[in-house]
Protein backbone atom coordinates (compact mmCIF):
# COMPACT_ATOMS: atom_id res chain seq x y z
CA UNK A 1 0.00 0.00 0.00
CA UNK A 2 1.07 3.43 -0.64
CA UNK A 3 2.08 5.82 2.51
CA UNK A 4 0.05 8.66 2.91
CA UNK A 5 1.80 11.69 3.23
CA UNK A 6 0.21 15.20 3.20
CA UNK A 7 1.90 17.26 0.54
CA UNK A 8 2.43 21.25 2.32
CA UNK A 9 2.13 23.94 -0.42
CA UNK A 10 1.73 27.47 0.71
CA UNK A 11 -2.19 27.98 0.84
CA UNK A 12 -2.68 24.21 1.07
CA UNK A 13 -2.02 20.89 1.51
CA UNK A 14 -2.85 17.79 -0.45
CA UNK A 15 -3.36 14.48 0.79
CA UNK A 16 -1.37 11.96 -1.21
CA UNK A 17 -1.88 8.32 -0.91
CA UNK A 18 -5.51 7.54 -0.09
CA UNK A 19 -6.98 8.16 -3.47
CA UNK A 20 -4.83 8.39 -6.94
CA UNK A 21 -3.75 12.32 -7.66
CA UNK A 22 -4.20 13.13 -11.06
CA UNK A 23 -2.24 15.87 -12.54
CA UNK A 24 -3.66 17.07 -15.89
CA UNK A 25 -0.90 18.32 -18.65
CA UNK A 26 -1.53 22.04 -20.15
CA UNK A 27 1.33 22.90 -22.61
CA UNK A 28 1.59 25.86 -24.11
CA UNK A 29 4.02 25.27 -26.05
CA UNK A 30 4.43 24.95 -30.42
CA UNK A 31 6.38 21.81 -30.07
CA UNK A 32 5.07 19.49 -28.20
CA UNK A 33 5.16 15.99 -29.09
CA UNK A 34 1.50 15.00 -28.19
CA UNK A 35 -0.62 18.23 -27.89
CA UNK A 36 2.26 21.12 -29.77
CA UNK A 37 0.50 23.63 -30.97
CA UNK A 38 -3.10 23.41 -29.67
CA UNK A 39 -3.19 25.38 -26.65
CA UNK A 40 -0.27 28.06 -27.78
CA UNK A 41 -3.28 31.06 -27.62
CA UNK A 42 -3.82 31.93 -24.29
CA UNK A 43 -7.86 32.21 -24.50
CA UNK A 44 -7.97 28.45 -25.48
CA UNK A 45 -5.37 27.32 -23.00
CA UNK A 46 -7.71 29.20 -20.45
CA UNK A 47 -10.56 27.27 -21.79
CA UNK A 48 -8.55 23.96 -21.80
CA UNK A 49 -7.45 24.47 -17.67
CA UNK A 50 -11.33 25.21 -16.99
CA UNK A 51 -11.85 22.10 -18.90
CA UNK A 52 -9.68 20.19 -17.04
CA UNK A 53 -10.76 20.83 -13.31
CA UNK A 54 -13.78 20.23 -14.66
CA UNK A 55 -13.11 16.52 -15.96
CA UNK A 56 -11.56 15.50 -12.60
CA UNK A 57 -7.87 16.96 -12.52
CA UNK A 58 -6.92 17.69 -9.00
CA UNK A 59 -3.60 19.71 -10.09
CA UNK A 60 -3.43 21.48 -13.43
CA UNK A 61 0.74 21.30 -14.80
CA UNK A 62 1.44 24.09 -17.22
CA UNK A 63 4.51 23.63 -19.14
CA UNK A 64 5.83 26.52 -21.60
CA UNK A 65 9.00 24.84 -23.12
CA UNK A 66 8.98 21.16 -24.64
CA UNK A 67 11.59 18.48 -23.44
CA UNK A 68 10.98 16.45 -26.48
CA UNK A 69 14.03 14.42 -27.68
CA UNK A 70 15.69 17.32 -29.61
CA UNK A 71 13.38 20.54 -28.16
CA UNK A 72 15.53 23.84 -28.08
CA UNK A 73 16.09 25.27 -24.80
CA UNK A 74 14.36 28.79 -24.61
CA UNK A 75 15.33 31.76 -22.95
CA UNK A 76 13.87 32.87 -19.55
CA UNK A 77 11.87 35.65 -21.23
CA UNK A 78 10.50 33.61 -24.36
CA UNK A 79 9.17 30.94 -21.81
CA UNK A 80 7.73 33.55 -19.85
CA UNK A 81 6.03 34.92 -23.14
CA UNK A 82 3.80 31.77 -23.63
CA UNK A 83 3.07 31.71 -20.19
CA UNK A 84 2.48 34.89 -18.47
CA UNK A 85 -0.54 35.78 -20.36
CA UNK A 86 -1.96 31.98 -19.43
CA UNK A 87 -1.58 32.48 -15.92
CA UNK A 88 -2.76 36.21 -15.74
CA UNK A 89 -6.35 34.79 -17.22
CA UNK A 90 -6.52 31.77 -15.00
CA UNK A 91 -5.68 33.86 -11.69
CA UNK A 92 -8.00 33.14 -9.36
CA UNK A 93 -10.22 30.72 -11.28
CA UNK A 94 -9.30 27.45 -10.73
CA UNK A 95 -9.96 25.60 -7.39
CA UNK A 96 -7.42 23.36 -7.70
CA UNK A 97 -3.17 24.16 -7.66
CA UNK A 98 -1.47 25.36 -10.16
CA UNK A 99 2.18 23.69 -11.09
CA UNK A 100 4.57 24.94 -13.79
CA UNK A 101 7.08 22.78 -15.26
CA UNK A 102 9.96 24.73 -15.60
CA UNK A 103 13.73 24.56 -14.33
CA UNK A 104 14.48 28.43 -14.75
CA UNK A 105 14.20 30.17 -11.36
CA UNK A 106 13.32 33.42 -13.16
CA UNK A 107 10.65 31.76 -14.47
CA UNK A 108 9.12 29.79 -11.62
CA UNK A 109 8.92 33.58 -9.29
CA UNK A 110 7.07 34.88 -11.88
CA UNK A 111 4.71 32.70 -12.03
CA UNK A 112 4.30 32.13 -8.56
CA UNK A 113 3.56 35.68 -8.17
CA UNK A 114 0.99 34.83 -10.74
CA UNK A 115 -1.02 32.07 -8.57
CA UNK A 116 0.96 28.86 -9.33
CA UNK A 117 1.54 26.64 -6.13
CA UNK A 118 4.54 23.92 -7.28
CA UNK A 119 6.93 24.28 -9.52
CA UNK A 120 7.87 20.93 -11.40
CA UNK A 121 11.61 20.50 -12.00
CA UNK A 122 12.11 18.62 -14.84
CA UNK A 123 15.79 18.95 -13.70
CA UNK A 124 16.31 17.61 -11.02
CA UNK A 125 17.65 21.04 -9.95
CA UNK A 126 20.48 20.70 -12.43
CA UNK A 127 20.39 22.97 -14.97
CA UNK A 128 19.39 25.50 -12.69
CA UNK A 129 20.63 25.13 -9.18
CA UNK A 130 19.18 28.58 -8.24
CA UNK A 131 16.29 27.42 -8.66
CA UNK A 132 16.08 25.48 -5.55
CA UNK A 133 16.40 28.84 -3.63
CA UNK A 134 13.61 30.58 -5.51
CA UNK A 135 11.45 27.45 -4.71
CA UNK A 136 12.32 27.51 -0.90
CA UNK A 137 11.95 31.40 -0.55
CA UNK A 138 8.48 31.31 -2.46
CA UNK A 139 7.12 28.83 -0.12
CA UNK A 140 5.90 26.12 -3.22
CA UNK A 141 5.63 22.59 -3.53
CA UNK A 142 8.47 21.34 -5.66
CA UNK A 143 8.90 18.12 -8.13
CA UNK A 144 12.10 16.86 -8.67
CA UNK A 145 12.01 14.72 -12.13
CA UNK A 146 15.25 12.63 -13.05
CA UNK A 147 16.54 13.24 -16.59
CA UNK A 148 19.56 11.75 -17.84
CA UNK A 149 21.19 13.97 -19.80
CA UNK A 150 19.32 17.23 -21.57
CA UNK A 151 16.83 16.46 -24.64
CA UNK A 152 19.15 17.33 -27.26
CA UNK A 153 21.52 14.83 -26.33
CA UNK A 154 19.27 11.87 -25.53
CA UNK A 155 19.59 10.29 -28.96
CA UNK A 156 23.21 9.73 -28.39
CA UNK A 157 22.90 8.10 -25.03
CA UNK A 158 23.57 4.54 -24.82
CA UNK A 159 22.04 2.29 -22.21
CA UNK A 160 21.19 2.93 -18.63
CA UNK A 161 23.36 0.93 -16.57
CA UNK A 162 21.33 -0.31 -13.28
CA UNK A 163 18.33 2.18 -14.08
CA UNK A 164 16.57 1.61 -11.03
CA UNK A 165 19.40 1.82 -8.83
CA UNK A 166 20.62 5.08 -10.50
CA UNK A 167 17.55 6.99 -10.82
CA UNK A 168 17.04 6.07 -6.78
CA UNK A 169 20.59 7.76 -6.08
CA UNK A 170 20.48 10.68 -8.12
CA UNK A 171 16.74 11.41 -6.80
CA UNK A 172 18.36 11.17 -3.50
CA UNK A 173 21.25 13.52 -4.47
CA UNK A 174 18.54 15.54 -5.80
CA UNK A 175 16.73 15.63 -2.87
CA UNK A 176 19.75 16.66 -0.52
CA UNK A 177 20.48 19.59 -3.00
CA UNK A 178 16.59 20.78 -2.22
CA UNK A 179 17.12 20.72 1.39
CA UNK A 180 20.28 22.79 1.35
CA UNK A 181 18.26 25.88 -0.10
CA UNK A 182 15.89 25.10 2.65
CA UNK A 183 13.10 23.30 1.17
CA UNK A 184 10.97 21.44 3.79
CA UNK A 185 10.76 17.33 3.24
CA UNK A 186 6.64 18.00 3.37
CA UNK A 187 7.09 20.17 0.04
CA UNK A 188 9.22 17.35 -2.02
CA UNK A 189 8.05 15.04 -4.39
CA UNK A 190 9.82 12.77 -6.69
CA UNK A 191 9.54 11.34 -10.04
CA UNK A 192 11.41 8.75 -11.91
CA UNK A 193 11.36 10.80 -15.09
CA UNK A 194 9.93 8.03 -17.48
CA UNK A 195 10.87 8.82 -20.99
CA UNK A 196 13.54 11.65 -20.35
CA UNK A 197 17.12 9.87 -22.06
CA UNK A 198 15.92 6.23 -20.47
CA UNK A 199 15.06 3.72 -23.74
CA UNK A 200 12.45 1.81 -24.17
CA UNK A 201 12.33 -1.26 -22.63
CA UNK A 202 14.19 0.62 -19.30
CA UNK A 203 10.88 2.65 -19.07
CA UNK A 204 9.34 -0.65 -18.47
CA UNK A 205 11.70 -1.74 -16.16
CA UNK A 206 11.02 1.20 -14.27
CA UNK A 207 7.18 1.20 -13.80
CA UNK A 208 7.72 -2.64 -12.55
CA UNK A 209 10.30 -1.34 -9.65
CA UNK A 210 8.90 1.62 -9.06
CA UNK A 211 8.10 0.32 -5.12
CA UNK A 212 12.25 1.01 -5.03
CA UNK A 213 11.47 4.63 -4.68
CA UNK A 214 9.85 4.32 -1.55
CA UNK A 215 13.13 4.34 0.06
CA UNK A 216 13.16 8.11 -0.19
CA UNK A 217 10.47 8.20 1.79
CA UNK A 218 8.79 11.08 -0.36
CA UNK A 219 5.55 10.98 -2.30
CA UNK A 220 6.49 9.49 -5.75
CA UNK A 221 4.72 10.83 -9.00
CA UNK A 222 5.04 9.07 -12.95
CA UNK A 223 4.56 10.79 -16.40
CA UNK A 224 3.56 8.13 -18.78
CA UNK A 225 1.19 9.70 -20.45
CA UNK A 226 1.58 9.33 -24.44
CA UNK A 227 5.06 8.50 -24.24
CA UNK A 228 7.11 7.39 -26.80
CA UNK A 229 7.41 3.53 -24.99
CA UNK A 230 3.98 3.50 -25.18
CA UNK A 231 2.94 4.69 -28.35
CA UNK A 232 0.49 2.69 -30.80
CA UNK A 233 -0.56 2.78 -34.39
CA UNK A 234 -3.55 4.88 -33.85
CA UNK A 235 -4.17 7.39 -30.54
CA UNK A 236 -7.08 5.59 -29.31
CA UNK A 237 -4.64 2.52 -28.60
CA UNK A 238 -2.37 4.88 -27.41
CA UNK A 239 -4.35 6.25 -24.49
CA UNK A 240 -5.38 2.86 -23.85
CA UNK A 241 -1.49 1.87 -23.46
CA UNK A 242 -1.36 5.00 -21.49
CA UNK A 243 -3.87 3.44 -18.92
CA UNK A 244 -2.40 0.78 -18.50
CA UNK A 245 1.07 2.35 -17.48
CA UNK A 246 -1.02 4.71 -15.27
CA UNK A 247 -2.38 1.18 -13.62
CA UNK A 248 1.09 -0.23 -13.09
CA UNK A 249 2.04 2.65 -11.52
CA UNK A 250 -0.89 3.10 -9.03
CA UNK A 251 -0.21 -0.53 -7.93
CA UNK A 252 3.40 0.40 -7.82
CA UNK A 253 3.35 2.94 -5.22
CA UNK A 254 2.73 6.23 -7.57
CA UNK A 255 0.77 8.75 -5.46
CA UNK A 256 0.13 11.14 -8.42
CA UNK A 257 0.02 10.12 -12.24
CA UNK A 258 0.38 13.24 -14.71
CA UNK A 259 -1.91 12.47 -17.98
CA UNK A 260 -3.47 14.22 -20.54
CA UNK A 261 -6.62 12.34 -21.10
CA UNK A 262 -8.52 13.45 -17.42
CA UNK A 263 -11.55 11.88 -17.86
CA UNK A 264 -10.41 8.36 -18.92
CA UNK A 265 -7.41 8.57 -16.51
CA UNK A 266 -9.81 8.78 -13.84
CA UNK A 267 -11.68 5.96 -14.38
CA UNK A 268 -8.44 3.47 -14.65
CA UNK A 269 -7.19 4.85 -11.28
CA UNK A 270 -10.40 4.92 -9.64
CA UNK A 271 -10.64 0.92 -10.23
CA UNK A 272 -7.00 0.62 -9.00
CA UNK A 273 -7.87 2.20 -5.63
CA UNK A 274 -10.60 0.34 -4.77
CA UNK A 275 -8.21 -2.48 -5.92
CA UNK A 276 -5.76 -1.27 -3.54
CA UNK A 277 -8.17 -0.52 -0.58
CA UNK A 278 -10.49 -4.03 -0.73
CA UNK A 279 -6.43 -5.31 -0.55
CA UNK A 280 -5.68 -3.81 2.76
CA UNK A 281 -9.58 -4.59 3.98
Amino acid sequence: MRKLYYWKLKKREIMLGDRTVLMGILNVTPDSFSDGGKYSDPDRAFARAMELEEQGADIIDIGAESTRPESRRLTAAEEMQRLVPVLKRLKDRLTIPISIDTYKAEVAERAIELGAEIINDPSGLTFEPQLGRTVSNCDAGLILNHMRGRPETWAKLGPMQDPMGTIVRELDAAVSRARRNGIDKSKIVVDPGLGFGKRKEQNSLILARLSQLAGLDLPILTGPSKKQFLAHATPEETKFATAAAVAASVLAGAHIVRVHDIREMRAAADVVDEILRTNVQ
